[in-house]
């Protein structure tokens, strides 16, 4: 492909500001038509950002011979359905995170991908921003030693009665729509880092309840993971919590890189008594790294950044961590 038309099935929040405008500001790219099943919603987003077609159904678009990639930004459970409709029309797939609603579903998607040969990405966009690049090349270069630990924390507050009642909020707690609760929601970005960073893993044991009672999904999650390489991870997602935590910790046999995923843009790194924070400019659109990588990927001018495999291995820990 000389250039990526891309149509977008879901154009929801995540789409407003953190991917939608970025499909436009990449080169050779252009966003040609939006979906969304509230027609009105659809067109209003539309002229907002400036997008020339929009639908109310996802097929029609899929279907639409001026689109030739498809990016799908639905809840998880229909994730599934319209990658495998755009496969069928011979388009690849951008698809968001959690891949899918399951792990035994990512894996049909990622086998439909290389049984009918179309390129399939899983937007676990971190990956691809220069911060945690740089995570990744501080590990490679033994700057902090052996890798032996990982300390992951994420704590936050429980929704509030009002975040309960809003339609925005409360299909992530809906197991049916998002595949679980908050946890499969936030998880997946912090797993795929795990995996991106260490590679294959050997064993994963988890503990997952429902502490609180807010919501039926579990509200409280602790992992324990052991990877290929022996780097050792403990993860634990408390969203009950008094006070908001975010905070990862690799501890290596000369120092430690202290990091947060979702809070700043800061990495700290410890070495031999002598601490160094390195800084990075906060992206306007925080999947704009990951789509220039898709476009090149989808024009053959570079790998998969994210294969449909890989998204369905953090979905098979996903289910480890919460497997009773």
């Amino acid at each position: 492909m000389k250039k990526i038309n891309w149509g977008i099935i879901g154009c929801g929040d995540v789409t407003e500001l953190k991917s939608g405008p970025a499909f436009n500001k990449v080169p050779n790219s252009a966003l040609i038509a939006v979906m969304r099943r509230d027609a009105a919603k659809a067109e209003d987003y539309a002229k907002r950002h400036g997008v020339p077609k929009w639908y109310s159904d996802a097929h029609d678009l899929i279907n639409d011979p001026d689109i030739n990639a498809i990016y799908v930004a639905t809840p998880p459970s229909t994730h599934e359905e319209y990658t495998l409709a755009a496969f069928n029309a011979g388009k690849p797939v951008y698809v968001e995170k959690p891949m899918s609603g399951d792990y035994a579903s990512a894996v049909r998607m990622a086998k439909a991908a290389r049984d009918k040969n179309i390129k399939l990405v899983v937007a676990h966009y971190r990956r691809e921003q220069q911060r945690f690049k740089k995570v990744k090349q501080l590990i490679a270069d033994k700057a902090i030693g052996d890798v032996r630990l990982v300390r992951l924390e994420l704590a936050k507050t429980p929704l509030t009665p009002e975040e309960l009642q809003d339609p925005k909020t409360i299909w992530r707690i809906d197991p049916a729509t998002a595949g679980g609760g908050l946890f499969h929601d936030l998880s997946p970005h912090q797993l795929d880092l795990m995996h991106y960073f260490f590679g294959e893993v050997e064993k994963v044991t988890g503990l997952a309840t429902n502490q609180a009672g807010f919501y039926n999904a579990d509200d409280m999650v602790i992992s324990n993971v052991l990877f290929k390489s022996g780097v050792v991870f403990n993860g634990t997602w408390c969203f009950n919590a008094g006070k908001a935590a975010d905070y990862c910790e690799i501890q290596g046999t000369k120092g430690r890189i202290s990091f947060t995923v979702f809070s700043t843009d800061n990495i700290i790194v410890e070495v031999d008594g002598k601490s160094e924070v390195l800084t990075f400019d906060p992206l306007l659109h925080v999947q704009q790294p990951m789509i220039e990588a898709v476009v090149n990927y989808f024009s053959d001018k570079g790998p998969n950044p994210d294969s449909g495999y890989e998204g369905a291995e953090v979905m098979r820990l996903i289910e480890s961590c919460v497997r009773r």
